[in-house]
C-alpha cells in the first residue's frame, strides 16, 4: 500500500508541475500576440463630431434698406411771384414775408409809373411745426384781410427718380374784417369768409432749370349781386371757380434766377370775368433772405381776390412793380 501510494503522489505532482508550465508558456504567447497586433485607433468621437457639425447656413442675407435721397432746393423760397412755391422749410422755421404792390404803369409819369399810387401790402408769419407741415398768417392793407393757412409737402421728387414730382397742397380761409357800411353789408359773420385750395406739382429738371403747374379751387361765401329789372337779384360772380397756374425758375447764378409765371382762370362768370396774370421778374437769394423784384399784372396780394377779381388786362399794358421779401430763422 505504501509503495502504491508513493507512486501515485509522484504522478499526481509531476501532472501539476506540466500544467503551471504549460498555462505560463500560454500566457507569454498572448501577450507576445498583443504587443504584436497593431491598436486601432478610436474614431467613434471622430465620427461622432463629424455627425453634429452644423451644416453651413444656406440663406440668403436680408438685402440692405437704402433710404430714399429726395431732390433738394427745386425753387429758393415759399413763393414765385404771386403763387406758391412746393417748397415747405425744414421744422422749426420761422418765417416773416413783406409783399409789396404799387399801382399799374399805364398812367406814366403822372404817378411816377405807379409808384405814387395806392399800394397794396401785406405782412406774413408762418412757421413749421413738425417736418413736411408750414401753417401761417396774413394780414393786408386791401379791405382789412386777414387769412390763416397751411401748407403740406405730400409728395417730394427722388434723385433715383422713383418719384419724378414733388407735389403740395396750400390752402387758406380768408375773412374780410371791415365793418358794415351802405355799400358793405354782411348778414352774417360767415358771410366774411372765402377759401383757397391749390394743389402745387413741381419738378426740378436739372440744377438750373424747376418748373411748377398748379390747379387751385376758389369759393367765396358771399359775393356782391345785383337787381335786374324785376327787382331780382342777380350774381355777378360765381361762388366757385377754378383757376391754373404755371411758374418757372431758372438760374443764372448761385444766387440769382430769372422767374416767369402764367395764371389762366378757368371759369365763366355772368360778367366782369378776371383777366389772366403775366408776370416775370428776377430772385436774389442770401442765406437767410429771399427777394424777388418783377413786373406782373396781379395787384391784390390774397390768392382769391386774384383768382376772381383781377381786371388789369396784360393786352393794355396794366402791368404793375411788385416784390416780395423773405426772412427765415431756424429754431
Amino acid at each position: 500500500m505504501k509503495t502504491h501510494n508513493s507512486y501515485s503522489s509522484s504522478i499526481y505532482g509531476f501532472t501539476r508541475v506540466c500544467l503551471v508550465i504549460v498555462f505560463a508558456l500560454s500566457m507569454g504567447n498572448v501577450m507576445a500576440q498583443n504587443a504584436q497586433a497593431p491598436v486601432k485607433k478610436d474614431t467613434t468621437t471622430k465620427d461622432t463630431v463629424k455627425k453634429v457639425t452644423a451644416p453651413a447656413d444656406t440663406t440668403a442675407a436680408a438685402p440692405e434698406v437704402k433710404k430714399k435721397s429726395f431732390i433738394k432746393n427745386t425753387f429758393d423760397g415759399n413763393y414765385i411771384i404771386d403763387n406758391q412755391t412746393v417748397m415747405v422749410p425744414i421744422k422749426g422755421t420761422f418765417e416773416f414775408d413783406i409783399q409789396h404792390r404799387f399801382g399799374t404803369v399805364d398812367n406814366g409819369f403822372k404817378d411816377l409809373f405807379g409808384l405814387f399810387a395806392s399800394a397794396t401790402m401785406k405782412l406774413g408769419f408762418s412757421y413749421t411745426p413738425v417736418n413736411n407741415l408750414q401753417i401761417g398768417f396774413d394780414a393786408t392793407n386791401e379791405k382789412m384781410e386777414v387769412d390763416l393757412n397751411a401748407k403740406w409737402a405730400i409728395l417730394k421728387q427722388t434723385k433715383d427718380g422713383s418719384m419724378p414730382v414733388s407735389v403740395t397742397y396750400f390752402g387758406n380761409a380768408m375773412a374780410n374784417t371791415q365793418a358794415n357800411s351802405v355799400a358793405l353789408i354782411y348778414v352774417t359773420t360767415g358771410d366774411r369768409f372765402a377759401y383757397f385750395n391749390q394743389l402745387i406739382i413741381a419738378r426740378k429738371f436739372t440744377d438750373k432749370l424747376s418748373i411748377q403747374v398748379a390747379p387751385s379751387y376758389t369759393h367765396f361765401n358771399d359775393l356782391q349781386g345785383y337787381l335786374n329789372g324785376e327787382g331780382k337779384p342777380m350774381p355777378i360772380y360765381n361762388n366757385d371757380n377754378f383757376s391754373v397756374s404755371a411758374s418757372g425758375r431758372y438760374k443764372i447764378s448761385d444766387g440769382a434766377s430769372l422767374i416767369v409765371n402764367y395764371d389762366q382762370p378757368l371759369t365763366q362768370n355772368p360778367a366782369d370775368n378776371p383777366h389772366p396774370n403775366i408776370s416775370f421778374g428776377i430772385e436774389m437769394r442770401t442765406s437767410g433772405h429771399d427777394f424777388e423784384i418783377f413786373f406782373g399784372n396781379y395787384s391784390s396780394l390774397m390768392p382769391e381776390n386774384n383768382a376772381l377779381f383781377n381786371q388789369n388786362d396784360y393786352k393794355k399794358g396794366q402791368f404793375l412793380i411788385g416784390f416780395n421779401i423773405s426772412r427765415l430763422w431756424n429754431f
